[in-house]
């Protein structure tokens, strides 16, 4: 998922690394019965893959909030399509309305997101996967630059993700290395942690952060969210959260996601998405 990036706050990474590890200690203490899952609505990625000739197409509402501007994906459209049982190629872009006090509001058409995404290692549904999702952030023959809709610089991004049962406990983390052309390089790392309430409801809490090595920097975001199954083939997704940060212009007091998740064909997710009696 695409995440608006702006200038950075100066905090030490091992900071944020040294948090990260109390989250989850905390979490695994806390949860009875949990479920976790990267992916829409959440910024942090998962090893899973649609399935071969599968579909999972993606459509959100996506605000980011700050106090001196706001940018909102409306909407934001993510497509991946399974070839075989691990493998999924990816392509995600959005329509962006920028807007702040200085000047009239602004849209345009986003930066072009495609990837791969390969599971190459598989432990199935109690032992540890793990995969790769190397990406692209490039930049459309538009005048979107031009109009300060979308960075100048464009981004490789090389992250793993994770995904391990502990105890009643499933984790999903993903960390990732940013190559970036005309800008600083930078990483991303996640966490996803969740809880199976029915059948049909899923809540998760994320913690998310991004940054910069030179100068050094970063964005941590914590949001709450879920997935409520409402008829095969169609998810609802929705999530909410803010900066951990004090509030200002480079970091967001409201970031959410509010869309729905279709996987195709209905016929393939009978398993997941059980019909009610």
């Amino acid at each position: 998922m695409q995440l608006i990036r702006f200038d950075r706050c100066y905090l030490s990474p091992a900071f944020w690394q040294r948090r990260l590890r109390r989250l989850i200690l905390v979490l695994g203490l806390l949860a009875s019965a949990a479920f976790a899952q990267g992916g829409p609505p959440y910024y942090t990625n998962d090893p899973g893959t649609p399935g071969n000739l599968n579909w999972e197409i993606n459509i959100g509402y996506m605000p980011f909030l700050y106090s001196n501007q706001s940018v909102s994906h409306t909407p934001d459209l993510d497509i991946n399509f399974g070839v075989g049982d691990r493998i999924q190629l990816t392509y995600e872009n959005a329509w962006l309305r920028v807007q702040n006090p200085s000047s009239s509001t602004r849209y345009g058409l986003g930066q072009s997101n495609p990837g791969v995404k390969w599971r190459f290692y598989d432990g199935g549904e109690e032992g540890l996967s793990i995969s790769t999702f190397p990406q692209f952030f490039l930049d459309n023959p538009n005048d979107a630059v031009r109009r300060g809709i979308t960075p100048a610089s464009q981004t490789f991004l090389l992250p793993f993700e994770f995904t391990k049962k502990l105890g009643p406990v499933d984790v999903d983390y993903e960390i990732g290395y940013e190559s970036v052309h005309k800008g600083p390089n930078g990483w991303i790392t996640g966490l996803v942690v969740g809880h199976d309430f029915t059948p049909k409801l899923e809540g998760e809490v994320e913690f998310y952060n991004q940054g910069t090595f030179h100068p050094s920097g970063n964005q941590p975001t914590i949001d709450f969210g879920g997935r409520y199954k409402i008829h095969r083939p169609v998810i609802l997704l929705f999530m909410a959260g803010r900066s951990l940060e004090a509030t200002r212009s480079n970091q967001s007091y409201f970031v959410g996601y509010f869309g729905i998740q279709l996987l195709l064909p209905p016929k393939s997710y009978k398993v997941d998405l059980p019909e009610n009696k």
